[in-house]
């Protein structure tokens, strides 16, 4: 299989904070640590060393200018009617629409078949399974989880691992805006 990949914009110290000072009262909730907090922009999942060396390449091509994001609410996921993650949303913006629509050809372009999910957004906060406590409570708590905007001016090549306590996330590049 290889290694497996994605790339993401990492959100700056106070905002991780701010996500973490909820992480609270939903029982069987899996939460993510601070290393883990990432708003994905493209899953690449796994590449050969070929493939990589490729990938980085063509991000290099991607270019955009600094734009500002704000957290927007809280919501979650589910398959077939069982929730399965909780995240915090990102306010509308067009810059990042753009930016994730570059990176996307770029990995197109690298030999990586193109993404067919819609783009949704999000920061996961945390993973829930058949045991955890119905979310409805935690995400009325939450609901206004708004922050102020931070500037982003760069993303990230991250690679996934899987390890017994979780997804380990390492930096393997990091692409700044002109």
């Amino acid at each position: 299989m290889g290694q497996r990949f994605f790339i993401a914009i990492r959100p700056p110290g106070p905002i991780r904070d701010l996500l973490i000072d909820r992480m609270e009262a939903l029982d069987g909730a899996n939460w993510q640590d601070d290393d883990q907090l990432h708003l994905t922009l493209r899953f690449v999942g796994g590449a050969d060393p070929r493939q990589v060396d490729d990938l980085m390449a063509a991000l290099q091509s991607v270019c955009a200018l600094p734009f500002a994001l704000a957290l927007d609410g809280v919501g979650h996921f589910e398959r077939k009617g069982v929730p399965h993650t909780l995240w915090a949303g990102v306010a509308p913006s067009e810059p990042l629409l753009v930016l994730q629509n570059r990176v996307e050809r770029a990995c197109r372009s690298a030999g990586f078949p193109a993404e067919t999910r819609k783009f949704a957004p999000h920061i996961t906060v945390a993973r829930l399974n058949r045991s955890s406590a119905p979310p409805a409570g935690w995400l009325a708590q939450h609901s206004d989880c708004r922050s102020e905007p931070w500037p982003v001016d760069s993303f990230v090549l991250y690679e996934s691992r899987l390890d017994p306590g979780g997804s380990i996330y390492e930096p393997v590049m990091r692409y700044r805006f002109a």
